[in-house]
Formats: structure tokens, C-alpha cells, sequence
């Protein structure tokens, strides 16, 4: 297998929304079950704070993820 380049700008500025919003979500949720063991749980407004950072190395994940997968449906089926 072929080395992908880096993301484009396009790509990862498309995904960043998508992706903050499930880091945010996941992040609210996690502290929601994390209250059973007495941590208390974050407002929704602090998990979408939080998930600002978070989401920039998700979304690069993200778009790497989506690139192999590109690449995949671009690739030759003969050519296997």
C-alpha cells in the first residue's frame, strides 16, 4: 500500500464541524456515565468547549480515514 499524503485544507475544514460536534457529544455522554463513579458530569457548554482542541486530532483521523477510503473506490479492480 501506497503512503497518503497529507489531508487537504478543503478536506479537513469540511470534516472539523462534523467531527467537534461528535468529539462534543461523546465527551457530554462520557461524563454523563462517569457520574456513577462520582465524577461529576459537564454542562453541554463546557463539553462543546472542550471538544474545540479535541477536534482538531480527530478530524485529521478523520480525513485520513476518508483518503484511504478515496483511495479504495478510485483503485482498479483489475488490478489486484
Amino acid at each position: 500500500m501506497t503512503a497518503l499524503p497529507p489531508p487537504s485544507p478543503k478536506l479537513l475544514a469540511g470534516l472539523y464541524p462534523f467531527v467537534a460536534a461528535a468529539v462534543a457529544i461523546n465527551l457530554f455522554l462520557l461524563f454523563l456515565l462517569l457520574q456513577a463513579v462520582g465524577i461529576p458530569a459537564l454542562s453541554p457548554v463546557t463539553a462543546c468547549l472542550a471538544a474545540l482542541p479535541l477536534g482538531l486530532p480527530a478530524t485529521w483521523a478523520a480525513s485520513r480515514w476518508v483518503q484511504r477510503l478515496i483511495a479504495e473506490a478510485e483503485r482498479d479492480p483489475r488490478a489486484r
